[in-house]
């Protein structure tokens, strides 16, 4: 079962919308996706959990960046769009 994080903001479409990819464990697929411009600091009872296969209904503008592997990032807004490698992603 692949679980995704993702906030309550983002599900609204609130922007701009942010994501970046751990390696997967313990059956999440390492993604965190959320609005606003900074990483939240609670994030443990930030991100809600949800299944990927739910995300095209309730937040499709991640859907082309669900394919990259982990330790990528995205930034996405109306007129921007900004992805890239991050390395300490990967450093579990």
């Amino acid at each position: 079962m692949l679980q995704s994080g993702i906030s309550e903001g983002a599900l609204q479409g609130e922007q701009p919308l942010n994501g970046l990819r751990h390696p997967p464990k313990n059956g999440t697929c390492g993604w965190y996706i959320w609005s606003g411009p900074d990483f939240p600091l609670d994030y443990d009872e930030f991100f809600k959990q949800m299944h990927v296969s739910h995300l095209s209904q309730r937040c499709p503008a991640v859907l082309p960046y669900l394919r990259l592997p982990p330790g990528w990032r995205f930034l996405i807004a109306l007129d921007y769009e900004h992805v890239w490698f991050d390395p300490s992603l990967l450093d579990v």
